[in-house]
């Protein structure tokens, strides 16, 4: 199999979309009657992580890919007062868009937390799950059992803090460095300027401020445990391709062989690259490539 080229095209705009009643926000790259992927972002992005990478598979995959923003991210609604922001409520989101959509079945192009919410889906919904392609991410952020009365404890202390208003910057450059110099994995300016554009508007000073919901910044109230999150990924059925960051979160850390070992038909790539590999304009088309040839030998049959 020879490796895809990519043309200019692969700049083509996203077109935006308001789904589930305008409780969330999505852009969408391909033909309306194309068979659709959904692709689900990570924690404090946004749809836009996709811009790079989803006009590419698009054009050498024939298919339309609608990336979603999670609820109190980039331009959907944030989660009403008094209601939180765990792992399971994104599922909700994902669901309530493939209802929209009229998608039975759903290939999930996921990143990080994106990943995390799709395995949840993969495991507990295994017929609405085609298959899943995940960008360095598997399994769920876990807590020990010991730990549980402490982080319930965390969460409810810091759910009862008055709110912080939404960050404000001078200009979008501001506003970009501070994600680059503040961000919980490395990431340089290229990488995250498509994201902090989508996550940030205009205020009536000529600022910018960001859209995020800050809330997404408490702890979770309650996490699922590692025996837990070992068994809901055995009991995904759909086949898996894992494409890790060789500067990723994964790598060869006991936890992340653990959760690899625990899916039944993984395919594992390491690429050249960090956490936001398919967004970076270094490794997206490597990423872009391993995306392709699987899906042709998928289709083939091919070993």
């Amino acid at each position: 199999m020879t490796t895809p080229t990519f043309s200019s095209a692969t700049g083509s705009a996203a077109q935006p979309l308001s789904l589930a009643h305008g409780r969330l926000a999505a852009l969408s790259w391909g033909r309306a009657n194309a068979p659709t992927w959904l692709a689900l972002h990570g924690w404090l992005d946004n749809a836009a992580s996709f811009t790079r990478l989803a006009p590419r598979l698009v054009e050498a995959l024939d298919i339309r890919i609608v990336a979603i923003d999670f609820r109190g991210h980039g331009h959907s609604a944030h989660s009403p007062a008094g209601s939180d922001y765990a792992l399971w409520d994104y599922s909700h989101d994902v669901l309530d868009v493939m209802d929209a959509l009229n998608i039975e079945q759903a290939v999930l192009l996921a990143h990080s937390m994106g990943a995390a919410v799709a395995c949840l889906l993969a495991s507990a919904l295994p017929e609405r799950v085609e298959r899943l392609v995940l960008l360095d991410g598997l399994g769920a952020l876990n807590t020990e059992a010991e730990e549980t009365a402490s982080q319930l404890r965390k969460g409810l202390l810091a759910y009862r803090r008055p709110l912080s208003r939404a960050p404000r910057y001078p200009d979008i450059e501001s506003a970009v460095a501070a994600r680059v110099a503040g961000g919980v994995t490395p990431l340089d300016t290229m990488t995250a300027t498509p994201l902090v554009e989508r996550n940030t508007q205009a205020t009536s000073d000529g600022h910018v401020q960001m859209r995020t919901d800050s809330r997404l910044l408490k702890p979770s109230l309650v996490r699922f445990t590692p025996q837990q999150v070992l068994a809901l990924l055995a009991e995904i059925q759909a086949p898996v391709l894992l494409i890790e960051g060789a500067r990723g979160i994964l790598g060869e850390r006991a936890w992340a062989e653990k959760a690899r070992q625990a899916v039944p038909h993984l395919t594992r790539q390491v690429l050249a690259g960090g956490h936001h590999l398919h967004l970076e304009p270094k490794a997206v088309d490597q990423v872009a490539s391993v995306v392709v040839q699987h899906c042709h030998k998928e289709t083939t049959g091919q070993p």
